[in-house]
């Protein structure tokens, strides 16, 4: 029986690794994408193949039109038919102000959050699209509750960026729904993952908990639950939805 195939961006480490060896339990295979650690990401495939998946590795930073293309040509020639996508790589910067960001932070910042996403997008749709001769699929795009919250004095610009893929989450969920496509998102609330020391501040989700409702960070499989459950058919009549993972707050 064929497994479908989906792809995580940015799967090396924290919510992508987790959905990844999760989405290998519930039947999937995988294609993890990584932009610099290939011997975490290779960690992520062997665990994958351990629980029955094919999977495959491939290096490529998804803010680079060209990198993105390739990277979708090689999931298809390895795993056959894409059925799926989670929209998960996402970087942020050093925590500061707005007055004191320049240009180059926030073309890095938006070049993988917004633009990798929407490339990531694009060629799933042309992949999955009944317009284009595909089978349908499901896109789940990584939002964050910082999109709600805007992350004042520490990340307005990675805030936006969130803002802007839950905006591509409605739209485009609304412009493929007639194509077999769904489109849903989650938004993630503060949780434990490496991403926080990118900040300069790798405790950050412990300073943070109390002020959640549930007095706690999130675990990396807690939000991978919730991205396989909108990619299942259990999910078959949602679509547009951003689900919220952020404990109350």
């Amino acid at each position: 029986m064929r497994r479908p195939v989906v792809m995580i961006t940015g799967a090396s480490r924290g919510i992508g690794a987790a959905t990844a060896r999760l989405a290998a339990e519930r039947g999937y295979d995988v294609c993890v994408n990584f932009r610099r650690d290939e011997a975490a990401a290779a960690k992520v495939v062997r665990d994958a193949e351990a629980a029955g998946a094919r999977a495959i590795a491939v290096g490529a930073d998804v803010a680079l039109d060209a990198d993105v293309v390739r990277l979708f040509a090689a999931c298809d020639r390895a795993l056959g038919r894409l059925d799926a996508l989670v929209n998960n790589a996402g970087v942020l910067e050093t925590q500061m102000r707005v007055e004191s960001m320049d240009a180059a932070r926030l073309a890095r910042v938006f070049g993988t959050n917004i633009t990798g996403a929407f490339l990531c997008a694009r060629e799933a749709v042309r992949r999955m699209s009944t317009r284009h001769g595909g089978a349908g699929g499901a896109i789940v795009n990584v939002s964050s509750g910082a999109a709600r919250w805007g992350s004042p004095g520490e990340y307005v610009d990675y805030a936006a960026s969130k803002g802007a893929i839950d905006t591509l989450t409605l739209g485009l969920a609304r412009e493929v729904a007639e194509e077999g496509i769904r489109v849903n998102a989650v938004r993630p609330g503060f949780t434990y993952t490496e991403i926080h020391a990118s900040g300069g501040e790798p405790g950050r989700v412990d300073r943070l908990k109390d002020t959640v409702p549930m007095k706690r960070g999130a675990q990396p499989d807690e939000v991978a639950r919730a991205i396989l459950w909108l990619l299942s058919g259990e999910a078959s009549y949602s679509t547009g939805a951003i689900l919220d993972v952020t404990g109350g707050k």
